[in-house]
């Protein structure tokens, strides 16, 4: 009997090649855990940062001329169109056909969280679905909700049944 009670009061054998206890190793000083968040507040201060200077350095460029984007009596009124233009980057537009010789084309990013907006005819607005933004289908400026800006907006322009797109004129917005 007296060697079964010494085998089972005897340490494991991994405890002699792993002589740490449970507590020293999961536990978490307060100088670690302070030294853990000041490199991580200052990871994501840098990469703020470096998303700045590259907006600052490289700015969009603006939509030189215009573009085609569907004939006229492919849209019907009280209809949306979805297109997109490429230039340095792929940029998702809708085109509303408003009222008769009436057109709107704005950019399909909600100025909140980038959502993909729609066109709804019933309502006569533009909705972000994903956090109840509304903007207005003639303007783009917003009407409720989290988004902080208008929709930015491209000039339409309707030539011999043709619908076309451009930048707008910044000298018709100045009133």
């Amino acid at each position: 009997m007296a060697k079964e009670d010494s085998n089972s009061e005897r340490e494991p054998s991994w405890k002699s090649d792993f002589p740490i206890e449970t507590r020293r190793g999961t536990h978490v000083s307060r100088r670690e855990f302070a030294k853990f968040l000041g490199l991580l507040s200052g990871a994501f201060a840098l990469s703020n940062g470096f998303i700045v200077i590259k907006a600052m350095a490289f700015p969009a460029e603006k939509l030189e001329g215009e573009h085609f984007v569907v004939n006229e009596d492919e849209v019907g009124v009280g209809e949306m169109f979805q297109f997109e233009i490429h230039g340095a980057k792929k940029i998702p537009y809708i085109l509303i056909h408003l009222k008769e010789n009436q057109w709107r084309a704005f950019e399909q990013k909600c100025t909140h969280l980038t959502c993909a907006v729609r066109y709804r005819k019933d309502e006569n607005k533009i909705e972000c679905p994903c956090h109840n933004g509304w903007f207005s289908a003639d303007t783009g400026e917003v009407l409720q909700g989290p988004p902080p800006r208008p929709l930015p907006q491209l000039e339409v322009v309707v030539k011999e049944g043709k619908v076309y797109v451009k930048e707008e004129n910044e000298d018709q917005n100045i009133l």
